[in-house]
């Protein structure tokens, strides 16, 4: 059998098996499946924090979002990102990550904008990510402290998604949130479980994306209890 690569990903087992007139072997499909989900992936990431962008900017509001919470998101993006790429995974297992730690910074100074006068705390907290963002996407750190680090990701994606589920919990309403978003996010996270486990990536890396469908599958949940239902159009009396 003749290996054909592209991008990473081995069509000539699938091509074989296309040309002899059979199903192609699950060994060989799968692998192909995964890489080609992965990309998409990687493709899709480029839009997933729009709408949530664009729905803040339309309403000139950031009301009922949590600040905290998009911050701790930029810091995760940032630490899983550097670890994958110390680890040398394949791009297609965790490209999507560069693109969602942009958007995510992004995302972030526009709720900056429209939540009023920038503190100096705030300030601070920008200036520090500034000055260590750079070290630890570099790798330039002790191996046993990256670790370390990437282990607390999972605390911090948690922590990240806890501030904004406790405020929808207690405005009993998701505000600005923006449902397309939450849901590319939990679509994301299914789709990774499966290409991580035929990425034999980490098992901290998988549980990393168990625990994103669990709190991005909250957030939905919530959006579609506290949806307030269109109003109906009164009939016009003769």
């Amino acid at each position: 059998m003749v290996e054909m690569e592209i991008l990473g990903m081995n069509i000539g087992c699938v091509l074989a098996a296309l040309s002899d007139k059979r199903i192609p072997e699950k060994d060989c499909l799968l692998p192909l499946i995964s890489k080609l989900l992965g990309y998409c992936i990687v493709a899709a990431s480029t839009t997933v924090k729009l709408p949530q962008i664009l729905k803040i900017l339309n309403h000139k509001s950031a009301q009922g979002l949590s600040v905290t919470a998009f911050e701790l998101e930029v810091v995760g993006y940032t630490i899983s990102l550097a670890y994958c790429i110390h680890k040398g995974l394949s791009f297609s297992a965790y490209g999507e990550l560069a693109s969602l730690l942009v958007q995510a910074i992004i995302l972030v100074a526009v709720i900056y904008y429209f939540t009023g006068p920038i503190k100096v705390k705030t300030w601070v907290l920008v200036l520090l990510y500034g000055a260590i963002a750079p070290t630890i996407l570099a790798g330039r750190i002790d191996p046993v402290l990256f670790e370390a680090l990437y282990a607390s990701q999972h605390a911090i994606f948690i922590f990240a998604r806890v501030p904004q589920i406790w405020k929808n919990f207690s405005n009993k309403s998701t505000g600005e949130l923006s449902s397309l978003t939450c849901l590319m996010n939990f679509g994301g996270s299914l789709v990774r479980v499966f290409t991580s486990i035929q990425e034999k990536a980490p098992t901290s890396v998988l549980m990393g994306y168990v625990m994103g469908i669990i709190m991005n599958g909250t957030l939905l949940t919530q959006i579609l209890t506290y949806r307030k239902p269109a109003p109906k159009k009164e009939k016009k009396s003769d």
